[in-house]
């Protein structure tokens, strides 16, 4: 049999610049698992990308269910793109629940793929169509092409013998074989893929093959779908590319900055979604001097994580806006103790359980303030996928030369999403330098160091360098036990003046286009795509719009104030009702306005686009 993908299609092939993809189905309809491989082909095909996995809340929503929903979007293009598309420009819905979910967000004229064999009766009412969408001429604006995935992926696996549950579990791969004809990409990665993953499961990699193969032919010999696609190689920076999501990518970064301080990774948690990627993939790293630690729930996640940064590794914890909650007053003791730890928050929707599976910038003050007393912590946050790396290794380079907790603030979309990640070579990542004193010469754990105010970080064992820590205030110099009020105005003061010094070591904030104009735009963390998609696009209908984008925000950028100065306006979009809009109109006073949104979504380029233009007039 000739390889399908290498077939040459009869059909017409039109060439595009950028197509955006969603697939849609029950959560169990392996959405998620499809619309990885189809990333992964395309990352191998050289063009760019962005995704968003959306995942429903509910672990076992009911089969059919609006609420049981998933759905994978993936914008490729042949050149640089920031966003996984605000539309798609395909949907292909496995079953009615999908197409009333995702209709919605569907162009005219868009491609829209239905299975129709899951549009019987039983499956419209629970998704609340009085009539069947597929022949009431309600879709008639779109380039429809109804296919009876089920009854071909079926009639595919016929000679297998399978049981009929696990033949209907392969219809997912028919649909990706259909898209991989559809936007021409080769099966070979995949097919390997699926005799690896179920080699151990009696018939199942032949299954999902035959099922992969089926689609990629039925696309190829059917009269229904005209036309063949082709997104020609996007102009990438020469080097190493991998698929990197925010989770994978915070993980090894972590990993690499405990073998570039030559530190033992600790990484204590609670499984929370969506922080839990980040403890699978530690655990896989055992080889590279990482230990990872489920504790029992947050409290002891975040104690453990204190008891190895005073034992002298690179100390770590993660999690979501409901486990900081409760590792606040052992935050707190980190702050007192002044220890360096990392804790990762990926922000979902709030407050309380809130959106578990949505994204959210909700928690930048509970990072801030979230803490009792005067207990100042370093932030910093990503703001691609891609650089989860870069600024799990700054988050543990401030922790250690400051020997200050660190709060590293990703969110659900970074930490789901995925892009090609060119990996950097080793001389080009940052020295971190550690220092423990082993002199026991006058020794005092609550010295300072002159140009960053940090303390001596002396590990247990060391002869002479006994010392304690606790939570109740000490004594600078000593680290006795003090409860004098000149002391404690002293400390606090001392505290709060070390994290403030951090703006000495930190790069300058900078801004994309013009640096005086009528608009500077600014945002953090995941809102990076859309905005820099919405400013460039300003920019190129003659607005004069700027886009400041925040890594570090406690403290901030030295520079910042300046910088601030320069627009006429300042607008502050942020997935949340106005957080660092109220930071910066406080410390800066200038008259910001926000672009706000809590909807569990991203933004969109067109919302950011409007919301540019309401603000320049």
């Amino acid at each position: 049999m000739s390889n399908p993908s290498t077939i040459q299609s009869a059909k017409k092939h039109q060439q595009l610049e950028k197509v955006a993809i969603r697939f849609a189905g029950d959560s169990g309809d392996g959405m998620q698992l499809v619309g990885g491989k189809f990333t992964e082909t395309t990352a191998m095909c050289g063009n760019d990308f962005s995704t968003f996995p959306d995942f429903p809340a509910e672990i076992r929503a009911p089969t059919g269910s609006l609420p049981g929903v998933s759905g994978y979007q993936i914008h490729f293009s042949s050149r640089d793109i920031y966003t996984p598309g605000d539309a798609p420009d395909v949907l292909v819905a496995m079953n009615p629940a999908a197409l009333k979910v995702n209709l919605r967000d569907l162009p005219e004229n868009a491609i829209l793929l239905v299975n129709q064999d899951a549009f019987n009766d039983a499956n419209l009412k629970k998704a609340g169509y009085a009539s069947n969408p597929l022949e009431d001429g309600s879709l008639k604006r779109f380039r429809f092409y109804p296919v009876p995935i089920g009854r071909l992926n079926a009639e595919a696996l016929a000679k297998l013998g399978l049981p009929k549950k696990d033949a209907e579990r392969c219809k997912n791969f028919f649909a990706l074989g259909l898209i991989y004809w559809m936007f021409d990409r080769p099966m070979e990665s995949t097919v390997t893929w699926i005799q690896d993953k179920f080699k151990k499961v009696k018939g199942i990699a032949d299954a999902n093959e035959a099922a992969l193969k089926a689609g990629f032919f039925y696309g190829e010999t059917t009269e229904l779908i005209p036309e063949q696609y082709r997104i020609p190689q996007a102009q990438l920076e020469k080097g190493l590319y991998r698929k990197i999501s925010g989770n994978e990518a915070a993980a090894i970064g972590f990993v690499a900055a405990a073998q570039l301080a030559g530190k033992q990774l600790f990484y204590g948690s609670y499984p929370i979604t969506p922080a839990s990627d980040i403890l699978h993939e530690l655990s896989y790293h055992k080889n590279l001097n990482v230990r990872t630690f489920q504790a029992e729930d947050e409290i002891a996640a975040m104690g453990a994580t204190i008891g190895a940064a005073f034992g002298g590794s690179l100390a770590l914890t993660g999690t979501s806006g409901p486990g900081v909650a409760l590792k606040s007053e052992a935050i707190g003791l980190a702050v007192m103790t002044e220890l360096p730890v990392v804790i990762v928050n990926v922000q979902r929707g709030g407050p309380s359980t809130g959106l578990p599976t949505k994204t959210e910038q909700a928690d930048l003050f509970q990072a801030m303030f979230g803490r009792n007393g005067e207990c100042p912590v370093i932030i910093v946050a990503p703001a691609t996928p891609g650089e989860c790396f870069h600024m799990a290794i700054e988050a543990s380079r401030l922790a250690l030369k400051f020997m200050s907790p660190v709060m590293y603030l990703s969110d659900g979309f970074l930490a789901n999403s995925a892009e090609p990640w060119r990996m950097p070579k080793l001389e080009d990542l940052p020295r971190i330098h550690v220092e423990h004193p082993t002199v026991a010469d006058n020794f005092l754990p609550y010295s300072r160091d002159p140009e960053t105010l940090a303390r001596p970080w002396a590990l247990p064992g060391t002869p002479g360098l006994e010392h304690r820590i606790g939570g109740l205030e000490k004594e600078d110099g000593s680290g006795n036990v003090s409860y004098d009020s000149e002391n404690h105005q002293h400390m606090v003061q001392t505290r709060a003046a070390k994290v403030a010094g951090v703006a000495k070591f930190i790069p300058p904030a900078a801004v994309a286009g013009p640096p005086h104009g009528d608009l500077l735009l600014v945002g953090w963390g995941g809102t990076y795509g859309s905005l820099r998609a919405a400013s460039e696009e300003a920019r190129r209908l003659g607005k004069s719009v700027a886009h400041l984008h925040l890594r570090y925000i406690n403290p901030f950028p030295s520079n910042l104030g300046d910088l601030l100065t320069n627009y006429k306006r300042i607008l502050v979009a942020e997935l949340n009702c106005g957080q660092l809009l109220m930071m910066l109109r406080a410390k800066y006073l200038v008259d910001a306005r926000g672009f706000n949104k809590v909807k569990g979504k991203p933004f969109q380029v067109v919302e950011v686009l409007r919301a540019i233009e309401e603000a320049l007039l």
